[in-house]
């Protein structure tokens, strides 16, 4: 991607659990207002990869790391505090979260805490996330029913407007749609390729036909390690490791 900027490098990144390699000695770039799709099969090391990005492994104490992670020319470890990372790197999970409050006050919950007090601010930031997040329109005279309210494909668009609300420059998506119906689904991608406008956005997924619906570029990963990563119009008809041509031909994984 010529005259693009790196948002991310990641240089000869291993990680271990409790001794056992998940990922060995990756290296690859995430170039700024792309999305960058990860794909794989179970134990690849894909979920591993992505926590790495904003420190979530921290948490396991059987977690070991050596390589290094720059965002913007900065190492995450020895240059970020880690809630400031967490600020700059936003994460939207499998399974949806929404707080058990109200629409409106799971996107002011973040801000309010990060000191956004007036109330007309906060009305702004929650149109605004709503509106990235394509549930605007469908939730704009329901702001104050209880999250809880709201199918699977628009607690998951909530989690990705609460997301939003904190202003990020990088959004990791683990398996976002797994579990939702394709019309939920086709939302999500809808917004993805939105926000790829003014954001990073890093997919995991399992399923490679959305990975080549919506990447820029996909990286495939094969028991923890980084096989390749191209154009997404490569990876899918001209890979150029036979591993990967036969993952995305179903012949395994």
């Amino acid at each position: 991607m010529v005259d693009v900027a790196e948002k991310i490098q990641v240089k000869n990144l291993t990680v271990t659990y409790a001794g056992i390699p998940a990922l060995r000695s990756a290296n690859f770039s995430v170039y700024e207002n792309e999305i960058l799709g990860i794909i794989g099969p179970a134990n690849s090391g894909k979920t591993t990869c992505l926590r790495t990005l904003n420190r979530l492994n921290d948490l396991d104490p059987r977690y070991r790391f050596e390589g290094e992670v720059l965002i913007d020319g900065k190492d995450i470890y020895r240059r970020w505090n880690v809630f400031e990372l967490r600020k700059k790197v936003g994460m939207v999970f499998a399974l949806p979260t929404p707080l058990p409050i109200s629409i409106f006050e799971n996107l002011a919950y973040g801000p309010r805490r990060d000191g956004v007090h007036s109330r007309k601010r906060l009305q702004e930031i929650v149109e605004q996330s709503l509106k990235s997040a394509f549930l605007w329109d469908e939730v704009k005279d329901r702001l104050h029913e209880s999250a809880m309210k709201l199918s699977g494909g628009q607690q998951q668009r909530l989690c990705i407007a609460r997301t939003l609300a904190l202003e990020p420059e990088v959004i990791l998506f683990d398996e976002p749609c797994s579990g939702l119906d394709p019309i939920s689904t086709a939302k999500i991608e809808d917004a993805m390729r939105e926000l790829k406008r003014r954001y990073t956005l890093i997919l995991v997924t399992n399923n490679t036909k959305q990975a080549a619906r919506v990447s820029d570029r996909v990286a495939f990963f094969l028991m923890g390690e980084l096989v390749e990563i191209d154009q997404t119009q490569k990876i899918f008809t001209v890979p150029k490791d036979g591993r990967t041509e036969g993952y995305i031909s179903g012949r395994y994984g």
